[in-house]
């Protein structure tokens, strides 16, 4: 009530009385409440409609300021704004799952449904506020610890270029595995023309998918020799070459066998690109003929494949685009069959396919040097040793050993059979007796021995014992 002039107000203390303030404080003075009399406000709405009227009174100026250090302050302590709105967030979705108030009492599940959703949209702002305001910073790099290589001053008298990016760079490494698709048996051995009769003849297939990524990065160092293949490809092709270590070619002279002609090579902005390395299988074409179906790898040692690479003039290459036998040739026609043979080589290498129109003109060059030989890629794996069979040796039989001869049987003599033994004759009774010996023998007992039954000393005649012998 401080701001409330003197005058009668609804008392505090009593609804139904009217009570005097003299513009500092409340006095004793009361009175009723008139009947039809208009509601008297109360002090606390007049203090509500003083302060309203008060920030109506506020100039521009000080609402922005108001309204960027309420801005500031949201940022700074947007990181304990989304804590605590997480913390609503979890607490509410408790609620709701569990059915209780929690300890935000919460009274009703629409309530907690309110809150949680409001905390959810509180948390999400402040978060990404928070986040862009106090995001992770990346360290300053550490120095290496490693002693800087000693660097060798060049002859003065030698032009020397700027470093370009790719120097700083050095060779990527490759971790893939180096291979062509077929082996040196497709190519080893044999003219340009024999190769191109082995060739698929079919259309094009669509380009879709093609990207210069689908054929990996850009001169890696795939032979594994510690340099980029720019770098090996400018340092074989180039004459008078003058290097920065052992694989970065400064300068050199490049007799470029598409054009004819013979240029200068200068390693520096404005000038590297004068000479240009050019795939002789454009990688275009190899999509479009069979490379889709390779692997990474296989499409990756084909672009750094130093078969399919030549150092030409910037203009030549521009000229040549992605154009196959059938659209373009170099200029320098006595170059043309070790380019058709070349391109033949290449696409037997990798197991890549010729439209018609593009074997019909690497036929027409060829039939003019029909003795061409194809190149073979340093990639193919050589071809396997064909394995002589053994001749087959039939053993003779040997002659089977001599079966010795079964002993002859032994034979037993047979044991002599035993003696018939002499007929005993039967014993004559006690009482036998024979009046001679003729009666003996017709009774069966003769000859009689002395002491048997019927023995008598007349019919033994010679006294010898036995009776009628």
């Amino acid at each position: 009530m401080t701001n409330a002039p003197a005058g009668w107000y609804a008392d505090p203390d009593d609804a139904r009385m009217l009570r005097w303030w003299d513009g500092a404080a409340w006095t004793d003075v009361r009175q009723a409440m008139p009947a039809e009399a208009a509601p008297v406000p109360r002090a606390a709405e007049v203090t509500s409609e003083s302060a309203r009227a008060g920030w109506r009174r506020l100039p521009v100026w000080a609402w922005a300021l108001i309204g960027l250090l309420a801005l500031g302050i949201g940022i700074l302590l947007s990181p304990l704004f989304a804590v605590l709105a997480l913390v609503v967030l979890i607490t509410g979705i408790v609620a709701l799952t569990k059915r209780t108030r929690t300890w935000l009492g919460f009274r009703s599940p629409r309530g907690a449904a309110v809150a949680t959703s409001i905390a959810a949209v509180i948390f999400l702002v402040t978060g990404s506020i928070s986040a862009a305001a106090y995001g992770h910073r990346p360290a300053a790099p550490v120095a290496s610890r490693t002693s800087p290589a000693p660097v060798v001053a060049l002859p003065t008298a030698t032009p020397t270029a700027t470093s370009s990016p790719e120097d700083a760079l050095g060779p990527i490494a490759f971790h893939g595995v180096s291979s062509a698709a077929h082996d040196t048996s497709a190519t080893a051995g044999r003219s340009a023309q024999e190769v191109l009769a082995t060739l698929q003849v079919k259309g094009v297939a669509a380009k879709t998918g093609y990207s210069r990524d689908q054929f990996g990065q850009r001169w890696l160092d795939v032979d594994r020799n510690g340099c980029d293949t720019r770098n090996d490809v400018l340092g074989a092709q180039l004459s008078g070459v003058l290097r920065r270590g052992t694989c970065t070619v400064l300068s050199g002279t490049l007799a470029d066998p598409y054009t004819g002609k013979v240029i200068d090579f200068v390693r520096g902005p404005g000038t590297s690109d004068l000479v240009q390395i050019d795939h002789v299988v454009a990688l275009s074409n190899a999509w479009q003929t069979g490379a889709q179906s390779l692997t990474a790898d296989q499409r990756t040692t084909l672009a750094n494949d130093p078969l399919n690479l030549q150092a030409v003039t910037a203009e030549a290459n521009v000229q040549k685009g992605d154009g196959d036998a059938a659209t373009w040739l170099p200029r320098n026609k006595s170059y043309r069959c070790t380019y058709v043979a070349r391109q033949v080589a290449v696409k037997a290498a990798y197991g890549l396919w010729v439209t018609q129109a593009e074997h019909d003109a690497i036929a027409r060059i060829l039939d003019d040097c029909p003795g061409e030989s194809s190149a073979t890629s340093v990639f193919a794996v050589p071809a396997p040793t064909p394995t002589v069979a053994p001749p087959v040796v039939v053993p003779v039989p040997a002659a089977p050993a001599p079966v010795p001869a079964a002993p002859a049987p032994l034979v037993q003599a047979p044991e002599p059979a035993p003696a018939p033994e002499a007929p005993v004759p039967a014993a004559p009774p006690a009482s036998s007796y024979y009046a001679n010996c003729s009666e003996a023998r017709a009774a069966g007992a003769a000859p009689i021995y002395a002491g048997q039954p019927g023995y008598s000393r007349k019919l033994d005649r010679d006294g010898d014992g036995v009776a009628c012998e």
